[in-house]
Protein backbone atom coordinates (compact mmCIF):
# COMPACT_ATOMS: atom_id res chain seq x y z
CA UNK A 1 0.00 0.00 0.00
CA UNK A 2 2.55 2.34 0.86
CA UNK A 3 4.41 1.68 -2.10
CA UNK A 4 1.78 2.39 -4.52
CA UNK A 5 0.65 5.69 -2.88
CA UNK A 6 4.42 6.30 -3.22
CA UNK A 7 3.90 5.63 -7.00
CA UNK A 8 0.75 7.29 -7.10
CA UNK A 9 2.05 10.85 -5.61
CA UNK A 10 5.28 10.80 -8.07
CA UNK A 11 2.80 10.49 -10.97
CA UNK A 12 0.71 13.50 -9.60
CA UNK A 13 3.73 15.50 -8.43
CA UNK A 14 3.02 14.65 -5.10
CA UNK A 15 1.51 13.99 -2.20
CA UNK A 16 -2.79 15.55 -2.19
CA UNK A 17 -2.55 19.25 -0.26
CA UNK A 18 -5.22 18.50 2.02
CA UNK A 19 -7.74 22.43 2.37
CA UNK A 20 -9.32 22.96 5.67
CA UNK A 21 -12.04 24.63 6.64
CA UNK A 22 -10.08 27.93 7.84
CA UNK A 23 -8.07 28.04 4.90
CA UNK A 24 -11.30 28.75 2.84
CA UNK A 25 -12.30 31.15 5.16
CA UNK A 26 -9.06 33.20 5.21
CA UNK A 27 -9.47 32.87 1.26
CA UNK A 28 -12.59 34.59 1.50
CA UNK A 29 -11.68 36.74 4.35
CA UNK A 30 -10.29 38.84 1.43
CA UNK A 31 -13.28 39.92 -0.11
CA UNK A 32 -15.07 42.68 1.32
CA UNK A 33 -18.66 44.21 1.08
CA UNK A 34 -18.58 47.55 -0.51
CA UNK A 35 -20.84 48.50 1.08
CA UNK A 36 -20.59 47.63 4.81
CA UNK A 37 -16.75 47.66 4.33
CA UNK A 38 -16.07 44.51 5.99
CA UNK A 39 -15.08 41.34 4.70
CA UNK A 40 -18.01 38.84 4.24
CA UNK A 41 -16.62 36.07 6.54
CA UNK A 42 -17.03 38.82 9.92
CA UNK A 43 -20.44 39.75 8.26
CA UNK A 44 -21.35 36.15 8.75
CA UNK A 45 -22.44 36.11 5.25
CA UNK A 46 -20.29 32.50 4.68
CA UNK A 47 -22.28 29.27 5.06
CA UNK A 48 -22.31 25.87 4.27
CA UNK A 49 -18.43 24.98 3.50
CA UNK A 50 -17.99 21.62 2.11
CA UNK A 51 -14.46 20.38 0.95
CA UNK A 52 -14.02 17.19 -1.33
CA UNK A 53 -10.49 16.67 -2.84
CA UNK A 54 -9.79 19.94 -4.69
CA UNK A 55 -13.06 21.19 -4.90
CA UNK A 56 -14.97 23.22 -2.60
CA UNK A 57 -18.43 24.76 -1.99
CA UNK A 58 -19.53 28.01 -0.22
CA UNK A 59 -22.53 29.55 0.09
CA UNK A 60 -22.87 33.14 0.71
CA UNK A 61 -25.75 34.69 2.07
CA UNK A 62 -26.67 38.46 1.25
CA UNK A 63 -28.86 40.93 3.37
CA UNK A 64 -30.98 41.80 0.17
CA UNK A 65 -32.03 39.18 -2.68
CA UNK A 66 -31.87 42.88 -4.70
CA UNK A 67 -28.30 43.09 -4.22
CA UNK A 68 -26.82 44.77 -7.03
CA UNK A 69 -23.20 43.73 -6.63
CA UNK A 70 -24.14 39.81 -6.00
CA UNK A 71 -22.36 39.08 -9.28
CA UNK A 72 -19.24 40.78 -8.53
CA UNK A 73 -19.25 39.30 -4.74
CA UNK A 74 -19.49 36.00 -6.13
CA UNK A 75 -16.94 36.42 -9.39
CA UNK A 76 -14.75 37.95 -6.03
CA UNK A 77 -15.23 34.72 -4.16
CA UNK A 78 -14.52 32.49 -6.50
CA UNK A 79 -11.25 33.87 -7.83
CA UNK A 80 -9.83 33.95 -4.01
CA UNK A 81 -11.09 30.55 -3.98
CA UNK A 82 -8.74 29.37 -6.99
CA UNK A 83 -6.17 30.76 -5.10
CA UNK A 84 -5.88 28.37 -2.40
CA UNK A 85 -3.19 25.70 -3.40
CA UNK A 86 -4.57 22.56 -3.67
CA UNK A 87 -8.25 23.94 -5.18
CA UNK A 88 -9.23 23.90 -8.50
CA UNK A 89 -13.00 23.52 -8.63
CA UNK A 90 -14.92 26.77 -6.59
CA UNK A 91 -18.90 26.87 -6.46
CA UNK A 92 -19.93 29.62 -4.97
CA UNK A 93 -23.61 29.76 -4.35
CA UNK A 94 -25.63 33.38 -3.61
CA UNK A 95 -28.39 33.00 -1.29
CA UNK A 96 -30.00 36.13 0.50
CA UNK A 97 -31.97 36.81 3.95
CA UNK A 98 -33.09 40.05 4.29
CA UNK A 99 -32.06 42.64 7.00
CA UNK A 100 -34.84 43.71 9.09
CA UNK A 101 -35.22 47.15 10.37
CA UNK A 102 -34.07 46.74 14.16
CA UNK A 103 -36.82 48.07 16.44
CA UNK A 104 -36.55 48.95 20.30
CA UNK A 105 -37.89 46.11 21.99
CA UNK A 106 -40.42 48.76 24.21
CA UNK A 107 -41.72 50.32 21.10
CA UNK A 108 -45.33 49.16 19.90
CA UNK A 109 -45.85 47.70 16.92
CA UNK A 110 -49.36 46.04 15.58
CA UNK A 111 -49.19 43.19 15.19
CA UNK A 112 -50.16 43.15 11.50
CA UNK A 113 -46.90 44.66 10.89
CA UNK A 114 -44.91 42.35 13.18
CA UNK A 115 -43.51 39.92 10.44
CA UNK A 116 -42.79 42.54 7.83
CA UNK A 117 -38.87 43.48 7.84
CA UNK A 118 -39.12 46.98 6.10
CA UNK A 119 -41.09 49.38 5.55
CA UNK A 120 -40.41 51.89 2.29
CA UNK A 121 -42.38 55.11 2.06
CA UNK A 122 -42.64 56.24 -1.93
CA UNK A 123 -42.81 59.75 -2.15
CA UNK A 124 -42.69 63.40 -4.28
CA UNK A 125 -44.60 65.84 -2.02
CA UNK A 126 -46.80 66.58 -5.36
CA UNK A 127 -48.40 64.93 -7.99
CA UNK A 128 -47.33 63.56 -11.90
CA UNK A 129 -44.12 63.20 -11.38
CA UNK A 130 -44.67 59.26 -11.66
CA UNK A 131 -44.98 58.68 -8.04
CA UNK A 132 -47.26 55.82 -8.27
CA UNK A 133 -45.54 54.07 -11.16
CA UNK A 134 -41.83 54.47 -9.17
CA UNK A 135 -43.99 52.64 -6.73
CA UNK A 136 -45.33 49.88 -8.42
CA UNK A 137 -42.47 48.96 -10.49
CA UNK A 138 -39.97 49.20 -7.30
CA UNK A 139 -42.43 46.17 -5.80
CA UNK A 140 -42.11 44.30 -9.12
CA UNK A 141 -38.50 44.67 -9.06
CA UNK A 142 -37.66 43.67 -5.38
CA UNK A 143 -40.25 40.40 -5.94
CA UNK A 144 -38.74 39.52 -9.13
CA UNK A 145 -35.43 39.64 -7.31
CA UNK A 146 -36.79 37.00 -5.11
CA UNK A 147 -38.32 39.43 -1.77
CA UNK A 148 -41.31 38.80 -0.25
CA UNK A 149 -42.99 42.15 -1.26
CA UNK A 150 -46.50 44.01 0.12
CA UNK A 151 -48.25 47.34 -1.92
CA UNK A 152 -49.94 49.58 0.17
CA UNK A 153 -51.77 52.33 -1.90
CA UNK A 154 -52.04 55.54 0.52
CA UNK A 155 -53.28 57.59 -1.54
CA UNK A 156 -56.96 57.72 -0.40
CA UNK A 157 -58.27 60.22 -2.68
CA UNK A 158 -56.54 59.18 -6.06
CA UNK A 159 -56.05 55.54 -5.43
CA UNK A 160 -54.71 54.03 -8.68
CA UNK A 161 -52.50 50.82 -7.67
CA UNK A 162 -55.40 48.27 -8.66
CA UNK A 163 -55.42 49.68 -12.06
CA UNK A 164 -51.57 49.52 -12.77
CA UNK A 165 -51.58 46.18 -10.99
CA UNK A 166 -55.01 44.67 -12.43
CA UNK A 167 -56.44 43.50 -9.29
CA UNK A 168 -59.27 40.76 -10.40
CA UNK A 169 -60.12 39.72 -7.13
CA UNK A 170 -61.01 42.32 -4.14
CA UNK A 171 -59.69 41.98 -0.49
CA UNK A 172 -61.61 39.38 1.64
CA UNK A 173 -62.52 38.98 5.19
CA UNK A 174 -60.34 37.21 7.84
CA UNK A 175 -61.13 36.88 11.16
CA UNK A 176 -62.25 39.71 13.27
CA UNK A 177 -61.25 42.86 12.22
CA UNK A 178 -59.12 41.35 9.70
CA UNK A 179 -58.49 41.75 5.62
CA UNK A 180 -56.89 39.48 3.71
CA UNK A 181 -55.32 41.14 0.86
CA UNK A 182 -55.13 40.15 -2.84
CA UNK A 183 -52.14 39.19 -4.73
CA UNK A 184 -51.16 40.48 -8.21
CA UNK A 185 -48.21 38.69 -9.79
CA UNK A 186 -47.30 37.15 -5.83
CA UNK A 187 -47.40 40.73 -4.32
CA UNK A 188 -49.54 41.41 -1.17
CA UNK A 189 -51.74 44.50 -2.42
CA UNK A 190 -54.25 46.77 -0.54
CA UNK A 191 -55.67 50.21 -1.76
CA UNK A 192 -58.89 52.15 -1.04
CA UNK A 193 -59.90 51.30 -4.77
CA UNK A 194 -60.92 47.95 -4.10
CA UNK A 195 -63.69 49.12 -2.12
CA UNK A 196 -65.18 51.93 -4.23
CA UNK A 197 -66.05 52.27 -7.98
CA UNK A 198 -63.23 53.50 -10.19
CA UNK A 199 -65.12 56.67 -10.93
CA UNK A 200 -66.86 57.09 -7.88
CA UNK A 201 -64.42 60.27 -5.70
CA UNK A 202 -63.97 59.46 -2.24
CA UNK A 203 -65.07 62.31 -0.53
CA UNK A 204 -63.10 61.82 3.49
CA UNK A 205 -62.28 64.72 5.93
CA UNK A 206 -58.42 64.33 6.87
CA UNK A 207 -59.11 62.43 9.99
CA UNK A 208 -61.79 59.62 7.96
CA UNK A 209 -58.85 59.31 5.56
CA UNK A 210 -56.42 58.67 8.49
CA UNK A 211 -58.72 55.82 9.73
CA UNK A 212 -58.83 54.09 6.69
CA UNK A 213 -55.01 54.12 6.32
CA UNK A 214 -54.37 52.88 9.89
CA UNK A 215 -56.86 50.34 9.27
CA UNK A 216 -54.69 49.13 6.42
CA UNK A 217 -51.30 49.11 8.46
CA UNK A 218 -53.51 47.79 11.50
CA UNK A 219 -56.00 45.30 10.28
CA UNK A 220 -54.45 44.18 6.98
CA UNK A 221 -52.92 40.24 6.91
CA UNK A 222 -49.51 41.50 5.49
CA UNK A 223 -47.61 38.09 7.26
CA UNK A 224 -44.03 37.71 6.20
CA UNK A 225 -42.70 40.50 4.23
CA UNK A 226 -38.99 41.17 3.26
CA UNK A 227 -40.58 45.05 1.69
CA UNK A 228 -43.95 46.96 2.21
CA UNK A 229 -43.58 49.92 -0.21
CA UNK A 230 -46.31 52.43 0.48
CA UNK A 231 -47.40 54.73 -2.71
CA UNK A 232 -47.59 58.26 -0.43
CA UNK A 233 -50.33 60.13 -1.23
CA UNK A 234 -49.21 64.04 -2.94
CA UNK A 235 -48.39 66.62 -0.08
CA UNK A 236 -47.63 66.54 3.33
CA UNK A 237 -50.52 66.20 5.64
CA UNK A 238 -52.96 64.48 7.62
CA UNK A 239 -52.05 60.76 5.90
CA UNK A 240 -48.65 60.83 6.05
CA UNK A 241 -48.57 61.53 9.63
CA UNK A 242 -50.96 59.16 10.34
CA UNK A 243 -48.38 56.65 8.73
CA UNK A 244 -45.96 57.64 10.63
CA UNK A 245 -47.80 57.35 13.90
CA UNK A 246 -48.83 53.97 13.42
CA UNK A 247 -46.02 51.98 11.34
CA UNK A 248 -42.45 52.09 11.53
CA UNK A 249 -41.19 53.68 8.21
CA UNK A 250 -37.58 52.25 7.74
CA UNK A 251 -36.55 54.67 5.02
CA UNK A 252 -38.19 56.91 2.18
CA UNK A 253 -37.24 56.74 -1.55
CA UNK A 254 -38.08 60.56 -2.89
CA UNK A 255 -39.55 60.46 -6.52
CA UNK A 256 -39.04 63.70 -8.58
CA UNK A 257 -38.71 65.02 -12.26
CA UNK A 258 -35.56 67.00 -13.52
CA UNK A 259 -37.29 70.51 -13.24
CA UNK A 260 -36.91 72.80 -10.42
CA UNK A 261 -40.75 73.52 -10.20
CA UNK A 262 -41.46 69.69 -9.20
CA UNK A 263 -38.09 69.70 -6.62
CA UNK A 264 -39.42 72.67 -4.97
CA UNK A 265 -42.30 70.12 -3.57
CA UNK A 266 -39.90 67.32 -3.58
CA UNK A 267 -37.75 69.28 -0.52
CA UNK A 268 -40.82 70.24 1.23
CA UNK A 269 -41.31 66.02 1.27
CA UNK A 270 -37.70 65.70 2.60
CA UNK A 271 -38.27 68.32 5.25
CA UNK A 272 -41.06 66.08 6.27
CA UNK A 273 -39.51 63.37 6.78
CA UNK A 274 -36.66 64.71 8.42
CA UNK A 275 -39.00 66.09 10.80
CA UNK A 276 -40.62 62.75 11.48
CA UNK A 277 -37.24 61.27 11.86
CA UNK A 278 -37.71 58.41 8.83
CA UNK A 279 -34.29 58.33 6.74
CA UNK A 280 -34.38 59.00 3.17
CA UNK A 281 -32.66 56.44 1.47
CA UNK A 282 -32.40 57.94 -1.77
CA UNK A 283 -34.12 59.88 -4.69
CA UNK A 284 -35.56 58.30 -8.13
CA UNK A 285 -35.68 60.85 -11.48
CA UNK A 286 -38.50 60.44 -13.71
CA UNK A 287 -38.99 61.21 -17.37
CA UNK A 288 -35.01 61.74 -17.35
CA UNK A 289 -34.69 61.88 -21.15
CA UNK A 290 -36.28 60.44 -24.21
CA UNK A 291 -34.60 58.42 -27.04
CA UNK A 292 -35.41 59.39 -30.10
CA UNK A 293 -36.64 56.15 -32.24
CA UNK A 294 -34.60 57.62 -35.34
CA UNK A 295 -31.47 59.06 -34.30
CA UNK A 296 -30.65 57.29 -30.59
CA UNK A 297 -30.44 61.18 -29.00
CA UNK A 298 -31.62 61.34 -25.86
CA UNK A 299 -33.52 64.40 -25.24
CA UNK A 300 -34.25 65.92 -21.70
CA UNK A 301 -37.78 67.45 -22.62
CA UNK A 302 -38.08 67.65 -18.79
CA UNK A 303 -34.58 69.80 -18.32
CA UNK A 304 -32.02 67.67 -16.70
CA UNK A 305 -30.01 66.95 -13.89
CA UNK A 306 -32.92 67.91 -11.29
CA UNK A 307 -31.90 64.43 -9.41
CA UNK A 308 -28.53 64.62 -9.13
CA UNK A 309 -28.45 68.44 -7.79
CA UNK A 310 -30.90 67.37 -5.14
CA UNK A 311 -29.12 64.48 -4.21
CA UNK A 312 -25.93 66.22 -4.15
CA UNK A 313 -27.37 69.16 -2.00
CA UNK A 314 -28.85 67.12 0.72
CA UNK A 315 -26.29 64.17 0.27
CA UNK A 316 -28.62 61.71 -0.33
CA UNK A 317 -27.63 58.85 -2.72
CA UNK A 318 -29.09 59.26 -6.31
CA UNK A 319 -30.69 55.61 -7.07
CA UNK A 320 -31.86 55.86 -10.19
CA UNK A 321 -32.73 58.07 -13.74
CA UNK A 322 -35.21 56.78 -15.33
CA UNK A 323 -36.06 57.20 -19.08
CA UNK A 324 -39.27 58.18 -20.51
CA UNK A 325 -41.21 54.85 -22.61
CA UNK A 326 -44.20 55.01 -23.85
CA UNK A 327 -44.71 51.47 -22.82
CA UNK A 328 -44.63 52.36 -19.31
CA UNK A 329 -47.66 54.62 -19.71
CA UNK A 330 -49.82 52.42 -21.24
CA UNK A 331 -48.40 49.20 -19.07
CA UNK A 332 -49.99 51.36 -16.11
CA UNK A 333 -53.38 51.89 -17.81
CA UNK A 334 -53.22 48.12 -18.68
CA UNK A 335 -52.29 46.52 -15.38
CA UNK A 336 -49.02 45.45 -17.04
CA UNK A 337 -45.99 47.10 -14.69
CA UNK A 338 -43.19 47.82 -17.36
CA UNK A 339 -40.49 45.54 -15.10
CA UNK A 340 -43.04 42.83 -15.28
CA UNK A 341 -44.00 43.45 -18.89
CA UNK A 342 -40.46 44.49 -20.58
CA UNK A 343 -38.15 43.17 -17.99
CA UNK A 344 -35.20 44.20 -20.81
CA UNK A 345 -36.23 47.47 -21.58
CA UNK A 346 -34.00 50.40 -20.69
CA UNK A 347 -36.61 51.75 -18.02
CA UNK A 348 -37.09 48.23 -16.71
CA UNK A 349 -33.47 47.98 -15.98
CA UNK A 350 -33.41 51.37 -14.54
CA UNK A 351 -36.21 50.61 -12.70
CA UNK A 352 -34.53 47.22 -11.52
CA UNK A 353 -31.01 49.23 -10.82
CA UNK A 354 -32.81 51.74 -8.39
CA UNK A 355 -34.97 49.20 -6.60
CA UNK A 356 -31.37 47.39 -5.58
CA UNK A 357 -29.67 50.62 -4.44
CA UNK A 358 -32.60 51.41 -2.58
CA UNK A 359 -32.30 48.57 -0.77
CA UNK A 360 -28.91 48.23 -0.65
CA UNK A 361 -29.08 51.51 1.08
CA UNK A 362 -31.53 49.44 3.74
CA UNK A 363 -28.95 47.35 4.41
CA UNK A 364 -26.14 49.25 5.00
CA UNK A 365 -28.50 51.25 7.63
CA UNK A 366 -30.30 48.53 9.54
CA UNK A 367 -26.26 47.34 10.04
CA UNK A 368 -25.75 51.04 11.29
CA UNK A 369 -29.14 51.09 13.68
CA UNK A 370 -28.63 47.24 15.16
CA UNK A 371 -24.99 48.52 15.84
CA UNK A 372 -22.98 45.71 13.75
CA UNK A 373 -20.34 48.45 11.96
CA UNK A 374 -19.77 50.19 15.29
CA UNK A 375 -19.33 46.75 16.70
CA UNK A 376 -16.71 45.65 14.14
CA UNK A 377 -15.16 49.67 14.44
CA UNK A 378 -14.25 48.71 18.00
CA UNK A 379 -12.74 44.93 17.22
CA UNK A 380 -10.87 46.76 14.25
CA UNK A 381 -9.25 49.39 16.51
CA UNK A 382 -8.49 46.88 19.20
Amino acid sequence: MGLFSSVKDKLSGGPARIVTEEQVKEALSKVQDPDLHQDIVKLGFVRNIVIKGDKVSVEVNLTTPACPVKEQLKTECETVLKDIPGIAHADVTMTATTSAAPRETNAAVTPALAGVKNIIAVASGKGGVGKSTTAVNLAYALAKAGSKVGLLDADVYGPSIPRMVRITTLAEEGGPNEIIPPLADGIKVISVGMFTQASDATILRGPMAGSVIKQFLTQVKWGELDYLVIDYPPGTGDIQLTISQTAPVTGAVIVTTPQEVSLIDVRKAMSMFKTLKVPVLGVVETMSYFVCDGCDKKHTIFRSGGGERLARESGITLLGTIPLDPRVAVGGDEGRPHVAAFPDAPASQAYIAAAGAAAQQLSILNAQNSGVLNQFAVEWKN
